[in-house]
């Protein structure tokens, strides 16, 4: 008996519903008829997938690469600089140095969610290159800093200058890729920390030719060069980054609808034309899933940041000289870079981000424990090094990634994103005094501290994910669909992910 071929399902693209007469939304279809509403779309505007999001790919990442490694260069390079004896320049003395770290952070995540805002008022591509200009110039003014004062005083302005950086670029590249596509562009883009880290000892290395030329000592030559780069590379990437997708200049309007209407299917309407008020973004702070997010990161970053700011200083400890260390802190970074790359590539095709977040945690603890347990064994110690830079720089763009995809909307993603980074940097304020010079060379208390946060990390993990759970199985009760129906539109797309047939990212 001859079997008669199905005929294809077709889709109401326009109303993103079921063309069949049923009101199921697109974003109660199954994942393969979300992925066949797509190629539908794909056909009716002409688009070819593919071509598109190369182009995307190579308009959108390389531009927020360079933008971040500039800014987490000139933020760390105060660890290169400290080997070079800035503390004995200025005349430093008990905690000042560990001070001068902390003053970063307080503007620093005070403007996060308010800079994310901005990104609404003002294309991104001014903000963020004017953003880029500024913190290259205040680097180049710390090379010139007289006193602990100075140094003060230039580490504020750093922090507010940068603030927008990291919640921006993951806010932008987020409203460009689906939840099944964003991991692998995300830890790619993160990845510029592990070369930044990497270059940063590189440039230390070279830079220490120049100690003494123009009167000038290496750890000057390092903000010089370093912000001077900064500064003149932020006027180039005025013209390279792009804005959001519907005022990306790069793109056909064929290729604008198209993409709008594919990540509606995907994570529902973004509400980018709807103007936003300061109750909206209130709104936001009443979800417990913002502080379980910024719990996780939080933890994360205090080790994370520990080891960017100390590693070089812990590996000049192991026995090398001062150019040696920043030679053999390149390593450890280079070895993340392809990690996280590995994990990312992975959890996109499993789509998950809990497993692979959980393992590389458990890497830093690992590598944690080793630099702690090593004693005089150096070669144990500076492996651990390679597991910490593994573990933390892979983990960390996993779980912001996670985080970022799982609010859906503008205003849920830009506020959420902004405080989950920002709250989280609070982290870095406690790392920057947990490792002491007093307690060189083993660090027991700071490494311990490190591995404590790490293994938190994991508990508020598993804690966000059954959240998730919960809230997918009762977003589709009686109860919930009724409230929903009972919202005006505005509200409804405000409201974001919290739509009941949105669902969550394990």
């Amino acid at each position: 008996m001859s079997s008669v071929p199905s005929e294809e399902k077709k889709y109401d693209l326009d109303e993103l519903a079921l063309s069949d007469g049923g009101s199921t939304p697109a974003l109660a279809l199954s994942d393969s008829e979300k992925d066949e509403a797509v190629k539908q779309l794909a056909e009716e505007y002409n688009v070819n997938q593919k071509s598109l999001m190369w182009k995307i790919d190579l308009c959108v990442v390389p531009p927020f690469c360079l933008l971040y490694f500039l800014a987490f260069l000139d933020r760390v390079n105060i660890s290169n600089a400290k080997v070079y004896g800035m503390q004995t320049s200025l005349g430093l003395h008990g905690e000042q140095f560990n001070t001068a770290l902390t003053v970063f952070f307080v503007p620093y995540v005070i403007f996060e969610v308010v800079s994310n805002y901005c990104l609404k008022i003002v294309k991104p591509h001014l903000w963020m290159s004017m953003m880029i200009v500024l913190f290259g110039v205040v680097t180049l003014a710390t090379g010139f800093v007289k006193n602990f004062g100075g140094l003060v005083a230039t580490r504020v302005i750093l922090g507010f200058c940068e603030a927008g950086s990291f919640p921006g670029i993951f806010y932008i590249m987020a409203n460009f890729y689906s939840k099944s596509e964003a991991q692998r562009r995300f830890s790619i883009f993160f990845s510029c920390t592990s070369v930044a880290g990497g270059c940063g000892g590189a440039i230390a290395y070279r830079i220490y030719d120049l100690n003494g030329v123009h009167g000038l000592e290496a750890w000057q030559w390092i903000y010089i060069i370093e912000g001077t780069f900064s500064a003149g590379l932020g006027f180039l990437l005025y013209f390279l980054i792009t804005d959001f997708p519907e005022d990306a200049k790069f793109l056909k309007s064929n290729e604008v609808k198209f993409l709008k209407k594919k990540l509606e299917i995907y994570s529902g309407n973004s509400g980018f034309e709807v103007k936003q008020t300061v109750k909206d973004v209130l709104e936001v702070f009443k979800d417990p899933m913002l502080y379980l997010g910024a719990l996780i990161y939080f933890c994360l970053v205090i080790p994370s940041y520990s080891y960017a700011y100390f590693a070089p200083t812990i590996i000049k400890l192991l026995g090398y000289t001062a150019m040696d260390a920043q030679a053999h802190s390149i390593y450890p970074w280079l070895c993340s870079l392809g990690f996280s790359i590995i994990l990312a590539f992975a959890s996109d095709f499993h789509k998950f981000r809990l497993p692979y977040a959980v393992v590389a945690a458990c890497v830093a603890i690992a590598g944690l424990s080793m630099i702690l347990a090593g004693g005089e064994h150096y070669h144990v110690k500076y492996g651990g090094c390679f597991l910490v830079a593994c573990g933390l720089y892979s983990s960390m763009p996993i779980v912001v990634c996670w985080i970022s995809l799982n609010f859906s909307g503008h205003i849920r993603k830009a506020v959420g994103t902004a405080f989950v980074v920002g709250f989280g940097n609070i982290g870095g304020i406690i790392a920057s005094f947990i490792f002491p010079d007093k307690e060189s060379p083993d660090y027991v208390k700071g490494l311990g501290i490190c591995i404590g946060f790490t293994g938190l990390a994991i508990v508020f993990m598993f804690l966000y994910y059954g959240l998730l759970v919960t809230r997918n199985h009762k977003k589709l009760t009686a109860t919930s669909l009724a409230k929903w129906e009972s919202y005006d539109e505005r509200t409804r797309i405000m409201k974001g992910d919290l739509n009941p047939y949105f669902r969550y990212l394990y």
